[in-house]
């Protein structure tokens, strides 16, 4: 049985996030966690959390197994866009740039190898 986890309006832009989400998929819970933790991109903290919440979702709802026994593995994960705030930069001769400042929506599946 799989379990998600939802990671709503980070303030890193989809591009970023998607470099990290591209390292961990499909691969194991285990191996996907030290790819995070030793990782050296800013994202892999928040990523690393919800990799954690996913495990912790499929916990509850495989009360009687075990996670190692169940041979998790990122089934899906996937970066979407989020809201996007807009604001000015001073500019020579009197104009203005428009700075966007992206966010992102991640989701992650994992499952159970042992199905």
């Amino acid at each position: 049985m799989e379990a998600i986890a939802r990671l709503r309006n980070e303030p890193t832009s989809p591009r970023k996030m998607r470099l990290l989400a591209d390292l961990i998929r499909g691969k194991d819970v285990d191996l996907a966690l030290n790819t995070l933790k030793f990782s050296t991109k800013h994202p892999s903290v928040p990523l690393e959390k919800l990799l954690l919440s996913a495990i912790d979702n499929w916990k509850q709802k495989n009360q009687g197994q075990d996670v190692e026994s169940a041979n998790l593995y990122v089934k899906t994960i996937y970066v979407d866009g989020g809201r996007m705030l807009k604001r000015m930069l001073p500019a020579p001769q009197g104009r203005a740039y428009r700075v966007r400042k992206r966010s992102n929506h991640v989701t992650i599946i994992v499952d159970s190898r042992n199905n």
